[in-house]
């Protein structure tokens, strides 16, 4: 069993992180005033031309064709410098890896040469409803077949990118007369079309710097050409073919939570209290050997997560088992950071806080920490069927 990286997973690695370390790291606190979007958008663009926004991409369509591994390992050490940056990444990553599998060749060709390449600086998946979060099966929006297409209606929200978005890959019932989810379909939508508007930008409590929106369609017009699979079989892309966005959120909070650790762990050997360090005192200690312990548990999750999708092999319980325990690790590593820390911790003077914010959504978006406890018991539960 090899638990080291390739020389080729390591340059990337590294790349990864000499990127995050000049380009993130000095701007991340920065980004979170909208008037820095520009700035946002410009480091999105320098992530494509070092081959980041394709990872897992075949080179026939501008991808790097490096592997799924070398995307978790590059998305982890953005994450450490900015999550807002790297889940942008992911779910940049997640689209082309699903046109690219489910799509036409004509498809391919026109829309994820443009994602790889930067030329669109962000794609956005169009799933999630005010009624339709976690159980998807029961969206309401609308595709009604009309001539040589599909006309469009309904609304989503909690859409990441969504404001610059160059497409979307937007859900909707094709065929309400059957079962919840049995009718749903799947559509690529470009984000110029006349028929799709943008809603305001949410206030969130993190990742501030990654647009969250909502997204409405009024008589949005299509093609026929515009359909993702195959008719009244979207619900499966869902459930299916979005599993890797899940090896993604891992990554991202591995990172993000390993950013926070290292920070507090680094600031216990500089602050005194009592007359020593707080890195002498055995209480602190204890909180970094447990931390950094499940830390490496982390780790060898998502990476098994990620060498089983690399290697074709079952990965859906493994995905759903390294989104849990990233996740919440990275929950708790903040707030032990932040313990570790005392009241400075608390303070805008240090990035702590910073991500601590953005560590709490890694529970809740790309499935809850509730959902994927569903997924895994009825993996579970499916192996002794």
């Amino acid at each position: 069993m090899q638990f080291s990286l390739t020389d080729e997973q390591t340059m990337i690695q590294d790349t990864a992180r000499r990127f995050a370390e000049t380009e993130l790291s000095p701007v991340a606190a920065l980004l979170e005033d909208a008037n820095e979007r520009p700035t946002y958008l410009k480091n999105l663009k320098k992530l494509a031309e070092i081959g980041f926004m394709g990872l897992n991409i075949s080179a026939d369509y501008g991808g790097s064709e490096a592997g799924v591994i070398p995307f978790s390992v590059a998305l982890t050490e953005i994450g450490r410098a900015c999550a807002s940056t790297a889940v942008a990444m992911s779910v940049n990553n997640l689209v082309g890896e699903v046109v690219q599998s489910i799509g036409t060749e004509d498809q391919k060709k026109k829309y994820i040469p443009k994602l790889c390449s930067g030329e669109f600086a962000c794609a956005s998946f169009c799933l999630t409803e005010a009624g339709a979060g976690s159980d998807p099966s029961r969206l309401k929006t609308l595709a009604t077949k009309d001539g040589a297409g599909w006309v469009i209606n309904g609304s989503k929200m909690w859409i990441s990118s969504a404001e610059y978005a160059g497409f979307f890959v937007v859900w909707a019932v094709t065929d309400s007369s059957l079962p919840a989810g049995k009718g749903i379909s799947c559509f690529l939508v470009d984000a110029d079309n006349p028929g799709l508007t943008i809603g305001p930008e949410e206030n969130k409590m993190g990742q501030q710097a990654s647009s969250t929106n909502s997204v409405h369609f009024d008589n949005c017009r299509i093609s026929n050409s515009a359909m993702l699979g195959t008719e009244n079989q979207g619900f499966k892309i869902a459930v299916g073919e979005l599993v890797g966005g899940r090896i993604g959120i891992a990554s991202l909070a591995l990172g993000l939570g390993s950013a926070a650790i290292d920070f507090a762990r680094k600031y216990t050997t500089e602050r005194e209290q009592f007359g020593e360090k707080i890195s002498n005192f055995q209480g602190p200690q204890f909180m970094m050997a447990d931390t950094y312990t499940e830390r490496e548990a982390a780790k060898l999750m998502v990476l098994q997560a990620a060498w089983k999708k690399d290697n074709n092999e079952p990965y859906m319980k493994a995905a759903s088992m390294a989104k849990l325990y990233c996740t919440e690790w990275a929950n708790r590593a903040c707030y032990t950071a932040l313990q570790l820390m005392g009241g400075a911790g608390y303070t805008k003077d240090y990035p702590l806080e910073r991500y601590t914010r953005d560590a709490r959504v890694t529970t809740i978006y790309e499935g809850t920490s509730e959902i994927q406890r569903v997924i895994i018991a009825r993996e579970l539960l499916k192996e002794i069927a």
